[in-house]
């Protein structure tokens, strides 16, 4: 398949009674990285949305945060830019979607994911598993008048960010409740969903022994569908992105974990 046949979708697919396009809607879309190698199994595309409802103390990207887009695109536009480097995947690699939060435009996601699964290419959410209202109707993810349920069918791996498991530690990181994340969590373990589990160490806020152990209870109650669990070191590298788009960064003074404090957070969190 040449990188522009995926735009036309009826030249591979004839039309069919069961059968019919995925919807045109446009991503907005902030960048894409072309050879990313932390996003999820092997090299891949990564795709950043914009957009994102949680405010975290130490996110990297604030230039994502608000909705309006560095510009748009239709699922197969994305894919066939995503098709050029296809050679470099191999047999782990593919197609990851980011943020922002992708869970704010899962009806893109997932045409982008049903173009990708068509060509065999493996499919990875990253997410905060932040939906607004999950903890009080987890059918929101299975319900197939919602569009998370087709989203979520068509991710091969979820890599979700539990921010932390103390309902007020995660309003105080993220600004939201952390009680949709963690009814996202039991919800892809239910499917058995492949997840991997990734944790932030901000010294003073987030490297909390308590809060550390009961993530990690709650991350060994997913069950074995938890293929992999990290723990990210928080860095200040993006205070210049904060000054230049006026925001103030709320974590001046902060200082990246040291490797002590990583390995201890790595045994209470069980990452192996």
């Amino acid at each position: 398949m040449s990188v522009t046949s995926a735009c036309y979708w009826s030249l591979k697919h004839p039309p069919a009674a069961t059968r019919h396009p995925p919807a045109t809607i446009k991503g907005r879309i902030h960048s894409f990285e072309t050879f990313g190698a932390a996003d999820g199994p092997g090299v891949r595309f990564i795709v950043f949305l914009s957009g994102c409802p949680l405010r975290c103390a130490y996110c990297h990207n604030p230039d994502t945060w608000a909705s309006p887009p560095a510009f748009e695109q239709e699922p197969c536009e994305v894919l066939d830019r995503a098709l050029r480097y296809r050679a470099y995947w191999g047999e782990d690699g593919g197609i990851t979607v980011s943020g922002g939060e992708p869970l704010l435009q899962p009806e893109f996601v997932s045409g982008l994911f049903e173009l990708a699964r068509a060509e065999g290419i493996s499919t990875a959410l990253d997410t905060s598993g932040y939906v607004e209202g999950a903890a009080d109707d987890v059918s929101i993810f299975s319900n197939p008048l919602r569009p998370y349920a087709k989203l979520l069918s068509l991710a091969d791996v979820v890599i979700l960010d539990i921010k932390a498991f103390d309902a007020d530690l995660h309003r105080r990181v993220t600004g939201r409740s952390g009680e949709p994340v963690l009814a996202f969590a039991r919800h892809c373990a239910g499917m058995g969903k492949r997840m991997w589990i990734r944790r932030v160490l901000v010294p003073g806020l987030t490297d909390g022994e308590a809060d550390l152990r009961a993530t990690g209870e709650f991350v060994r109650s997913l069950g074995s569908c938890v293929e992999r669990v990290e723990v990210l070191p928080y860095h200040d590298f993006a205070i210049p992105k904060y000054e230049r788009l006026g925001i103030p960064y709320p974590l001046r003074g902060a200082v990246p974990p040291t490797p002590g404090q990583v390995a201890a957070a790595r045994s209470l969190l069980g990452a192996g």
